[in-house]
Parts: C-alpha cells; structure tokens; sequence
C-alpha cells in the first residue's frame, strides 16, 4: 500500500490527535492542565477555609455562600459585562478572567498575613473572582471554534472536560495533604498561581487580537440571550440542559443522608460513590471524542435519557454491589453531555456571536444545579432520599423521552420531513439538523 494511503496508527489515528498536535493549542493545553488541578484543590480549600473563619454556630450558613461565591457570581458577571466583552476573541475572554482569577484569590492569602481576612472579605474575594467565569468558559469554546475545523470541535471540547475530570479526581485529595501540611489558606494562594499560569500562557501562546468581528455599534449587555431566544433550536438546548442539571442538583442533598440513615455507611462510603462516578466520568471523557461521527442531538438526549436510567438502582433500594456500578455508569454517561451540548452552539451560531451566546448560555446554567440542591434538601425532608434520588431519576427519564417525542411528528409519512424547535427531521429516520439565520450565514453546517 502506497505511504499516503496507509492507515495512521495510534496516536495518529486518534481523533485527539489534531486537538494535541495544533500548533497553537498545544501550546495552551498545559496552562488549561494546571488551571484545572487548582481549581480541583480549591473544590476542599474553599469550604475548608470558610469553616475555619466562620462563628462556630454560623459555620453551614457561611460555607454555603462561600462555595455559592466561587461560581454563582458569573451570571451577574454576564449582564454587567456584556457591553465590553461582546465580540472579543476566545482568547481574550479565557486570558481576562484568568486574570481576574488569580488577582481575586491572590488577595485571601495577602489579606490572612495582614490579619485583616474576614469570613465577609473572604466571600466578597471569592465572587470577585468568579465575575468572569461565564466569559471565561465561552471563550475557552470560541477559542476551539477559531482554531479548528467544525469535524474537531467535540474531540477538542471533550479534552477540555477531560483536564477537569481528571483534576476532579486528583486535585482534592492533594488538597487534603497540603493543607494538613500548610493550611487551606495557601491552597487557595497555589490556585491563584495556577490561573496566573494560565493567563501568562494565553498572552504567549496565542497571537494577540482586537475583537473577532468589529461592529459599528456595541451590542447590548443582553445580546447573547437575545442570540439563544431568536435560535430555536438553541432555546431547546437551553431549556433541555437547565431542566437536566435541575434534576442533578438534589442528589448533593439526598446522598449523604442515604449513605448515613439507609445504607448506615461512613464518609469512606460515601468518598466511594464520588470516586466511581469521578472514574466513570473520566472514562466517559476518553470516549466522547470517538463520537463525533454520531449526530449530536440524538446523542445529547439519549445521554439524558441514558443517566436516568443508571441513576435508578439508588432510588430502588439496590446493594452498593450494584448501585457503586450504576452510579459509574451514570458518570460515564454523564460525562459526554457539555461536549456533544457544546459542539451544537459551536455549529449553530458564528464565531462572532458565540461568545455572547455560551455566556448567556452558562449564566442561566449556572444557577441550575444550585437550585435543584436547594429544593433537594426539603425534598429528601420530606420524602426521604431514596425516594427523592427515585423521583429525579424518573423525571430525568422522561425529560429525555419528550425531548426525543419532540423530534418526531405524528401522523407524517415515513420521510415527510417537519421542525420542531428549530430541528429539522425526518419521520422514522432520525434526521437531526439544528437551523437558524446563523448556519445559513455558514452554509447550513450540519448538527450530527
């Protein structure tokens, strides 16, 4: 066989491969790599620093806003910013709220040795840095949507969720031995340098730009909400994701007590059931990238329908011999669904507009598992945890089997074609094609 016919072996052969060896993001990769072991870490350091400052009969309530300091904060960071932010390139965006990161968190251990942190200045710190977040993350998406062909955007994604899960899985126990040997003070200084190195890394690794597509008049602070509700086929996504984090949200309430009052485990138990999802999770992650042949909005719910299901056996009263499996299982197929989520954004808009979009997009994400959390608690109050984790897998279940039915229309001829949220499909032949003003400026891209 002639050498450029042959068949590239592995690592070649990989659909990873164009995402590693680019020679611009492989210079990013490993900035991306320790921003996301840091952040790993700070998952113990900041509730563990928020109990140590807080009045010992306030300590739930205040670490409550401290972990909700460290995230929620970006959604007002969206509106706020939008003006300014709006059309700057991937890398601006991922560069300024590195930045921002590093400044705000630098601050706690500065503050601690003038003896002036506060549990108030410490929350005040933590949502400071995290006003970005949201800009942050799209531009992480628009970076890969700049700099790679459409057929590469969800292996590439897939190894930006591959770096968190990983860190997931390592940061928090480094964490555990760095502040038994320092103090959670310096972790959260050791995450600062982290997001310092990722910042360095954008300004040197990536060319320098103005804004992705210069317009004469500044849009709106609201102009990437606008994008989500004038694209129907995004509004879907929209309301398809934040119904399935909302569901998620009260297994971080009921799972603890189910662990104590049901299956009368420990902590050790309990760190079992986080591993096994975080392994499968991780697994999930090396696997998403041999799915870009698959088309994606079938995939995406069938991942909502399919974590329904693996979520069951802990509602049914199964043995941790088989509710450990299922639950990573549910990690595993968990883990493709921000890819594949965000893959479709990326062939549904234009560069120009997808930083506007995924930051509207994440400030209303963002807010999801929060709240399904918080009525989680007075749910498994009320129900019990079994029943409450039974009553969301359920629910998980049949979000996933609307959200197929809406893609088939009754009473047409096998190959009639029809739309429903902006999809455009096929009877009997699950044709799936996310339209909009958007893909016909990009020669009607197809969402497989």
């Amino acid at each position: 066989m002639p050498p450029d016919t042959a068949t590239p072996r592995f690592p070649r052969s990989s659909p990873y491969w164009p995402v590693v060896s680019h020679p611009l993001l492989r210079r990013v990769l490993p900035g991306l790599a320790v921003s996301a072991l840091g952040d790993g870490m700070a998952l113990v350091a900041v509730t563990w620093l928020a109990l140590q400052l807080a009045p010992p009969g306030q300590r739930g309530t205040w670490t409550a806003l401290a972990v909700a300091a460290y995230t929620l904060p970006s959604a007002a960071g969206t509106l706020v910013f939008g003006r300014f932010l709006a059309g700057r390139s991937g890398a601006q965006l991922a560069g300024w709220d590195a930045v921002l990161r590093a400044a705000a968190l630098a601050a706690i251990p500065v503050a601690h040795l003038a003896g002036a942190l506060s549990i108030g200045l410490y929350v005040a710190l933590l949502a400071a840095s995290s006003l970005l977040h949201s800009w942050g993350s799209a531009g992480r998406f628009t970076m890969i949507a700049e700099l790679l062909p459409e057929r590469h955007h969800l292996p590439a994604n897939a190894v930006l969720a591959i770096l968190g899960q990983t860190a997931t899985i390592i940061g928090p126990p480094l964490a555990g031995v760095l502040i038994g040997a320092a103090g959670p003070v310096w972790v959260i200084a050791l995450d600062a340098v982290t997001f310092a190195v990722l910042a360095l890394t954008y300004r040197l690794a990536l060319p320098g730009g103005g804004r992705a597509d210069p317009t004469e008049n500044a849009p709106s602070r609201t102009a990437g909400f606008g994008i989500i509700r004038h694209h129907r086929a995004l509004r879907g996504l929209l309301a398809l994701t934040f119904a399935f984090f909302l569901l998620f949200g009260p297994f971080y309430a009921a799972m603890p007590v189910l662990v104590t009052e049901d299956l009368h485990g420990s902590a050790t138990t309990l760190g079992l059931y986080y591993t096994a999802f975080g392994a499968g999770s991780l697994l999930g992650g090396l696997a998403t990238g041999y799915l870009h042949r698959w088309r994606l909005w079938p995939t995406t719910i069938g991942i909502v329908v399919g974590f329904g299901v693996a979520m069951l056996p802990l509602g049914l009263a199964a043995p941790v011999g088989l509710s450990l499996p299922a639950f990573a299982l549910a990690g595993l197929v968990w883990a493709p669904y921000r890819s594949t989520s965000m893959a479709l954004f990326q062939r549904s808009t234009t560069t120009a507009a997808l930083p506007q979009a995924l930051a509207a997009y994440g400030a209303v994400i963002v807010l999801a598992v929060p709240l399904g959390t918080m009525l989680g608690g007075p749910l498994t109050t009320g129900v019990g945890p079994r029943h409450t984790l039974l009553l969301c897998a359920v629910a998980t279940i049949v979000l996933g089997a609307v959200a197929a039915g809406l893609a088939v229309v009754p009473g047409r001829r096998p190959g009639q074609r029809g739309r429903i949220f902006g999809i455009r499909v096929t009877s009997f032949h699950g044709r799936f094609r996310a339209t909009g003003r958007e893909q016909l400026d990009r020669g009607r891209t197809r969402a497989r």
